[in-house]
């Protein structure tokens, strides 16, 4: 790898994608101008890869160069080769009680297989996220029935965000060998292996790719990519981050996710 090869870590919702979840023709061309110049680009979401994926095609983000951390770090897909290059799980046994104490509950809680989401109430809380992510979703009758493999993460929603605070403290704190949790956002409540963040896929991809860490940039607005920001070399926090974000990085940017706000970040740091 040239020395001088530089390399993007970016989050998608409100940092690459404006609020109507779109790419901005200013990130666009930024994005292209960064990889016709042999920098690497890497898409890093709390997404599901299918989910992640889809968005990596829509933007152009799926040529050489370009990777797709999904899971909040849990598997890191080459689109360009077309395979996982990297995963993190947790025991299966270990998710199932844990999705079961969600639903004694009535916390709502979901899986996923490679294709879909997995759960076991049809709820609206699920209908917005399966447009928002656009995925499919299979209703099963139990949380053995959900969690048919070792899950790279579990996510816990709810509108009432005391009831996740209170279902992290009280029963995830039990399992802090095995698993750790953040938001992602107001409601998301991910439940990830204790090893998995950003962070270290930042580390990561830069040792896979032979990358120096001082080349490394990241991009981001939320508590899931804290780690990421202070993982890289430069850690570029949106305007528009959520409260409290921006004390982690090194850079705060001028423009936010609705007006090229990435495309900054590649000018400044990357071309």
């Amino acid at each position: 790898m040239a020395v001088n090869t530089r390399i993007l870590f970016t989050d998608l919702d409100g940092t690459l994608l404006n609020d109507n979840k779109e790419i901005s023709e200013g990130n666009r061309a930024a994005v292209e101008e960064a990889l016709a110049a042999g920098h690497k680009i890497v898409v890093s979401t709390g997404r599901a890869l299918a989910s992640g994926l889809q968005i990596a095609e829509r933007v152009g983000l799926t040529g050489e160069g370009c990777y797709v951390i999904a899971f909040n770090g849990g598997q890191i897909y080459d689109p360009y080769h077309k395979k996982t290059i990297h995963g993190v799980t947790f025991p299966r046994d270990t998710a199932v009680e844990i999705f079961e104490k969600a639903a004694e509950r009535n916390l709502y809680m979901q899986a996923y297989s490679d294709e879909a989401i997995l759960t076991i109430e049809n709820s609206e809380l699920l209908r917005e996220y399966a447009k928002i992510q656009n995925l499919p979703y299979k209703l099963v009758k139990n949380a053995k029935d959900a969690i048919i493999q070792d899950p790279y993460k579990l996510l816990a929603i709810d509108k009432d965000r005391s009831r996740s605070e209170k279902f992290q403290e009280e029963v995830l704190e039990g399992y802090s060998d095995t698993v750790r949790s953040f938001f992602s956002n107001a409601t998301y409540l991910e439940i990830v292996p204790k090893t998995v963040s950003k962070g270290e896929a930042v580390r990561w991809m830069c040792d896979y790719l032979g990358i120096p860490i001082e080349n490394s940039v990241a991009a981001g607005d939320a508590q899931n990519d804290i780690e990421m920001l202070k993982a890289a070399h430069v850690g570029a926090v949106m305007c528009n981050a959520f409260p409290g974000i921006q004390e982690y990085g090194d850079y705060v940017t001028e423009n936010d996710n609705n007006h090229d706000g990435v495309a900054e970040i590649i000018r400044r740091f990357i071309l």
